[in-house]
């Protein structure tokens, strides 16, 4: 049988790690690692956006945006650009895919993720480098 004393400073112990495990899982993604969108980017708009905003696709006819590309992105729509580097608040990407505006993309579909959402926030925060 474990004292008292001792069994109370294995559990303080215990809880400590506990609690800064728990802290370290649950810190917001992009604080400390850095959003590639070669792999973390491209992959959400090659799986829903393409289809649309690629060569040939509506999107594409209609806005001028070409997703295809880090180049087609940035180089934006007929109106001008969509990603403002280091201000999602503004960066249009982010104003459609987060539903904020009149039309949300990817249009007549289930909108992106959360974690999607975020993970592109993240990475126009970041200064959406080509990375």
């Amino acid at each position: 049988m474990i004292p008292k004393k001792q069994t109370a400073a294995l559990f303080t112990g215990f809880l400590s790690a506990s609690i800064l495990a728990a802290a370290s899982w649950s810190s917001p993604a992009g604080a400390a690692e850095e959003v590639s969108f070669k792999l973390d980017v491209f992959p959400i708009l090659a799986s829903r956006c393409v289809s649309c905003h690629g060569p040939g696709g509506t999107g594409y006819k209609e806005s001028g945006l070409d997703l295809t590309s880090y180049e087609g992105l940035m180089k934006g729509t007929k109106h001008g650009p969509i990603v403002v580097p280091g201000d999602p608040l503004t960066s249009n990407l982010d104003v459609l895919i987060e539903g904020r505006a009149q039309v949300q993309m990817p249009h007549d579909q289930r909108p992106l993720l959360k974690c999607q959402q975020n993970i592109i926030r993240n990475w126009v925060k970041q200064g959406a480098k080509n990375n």
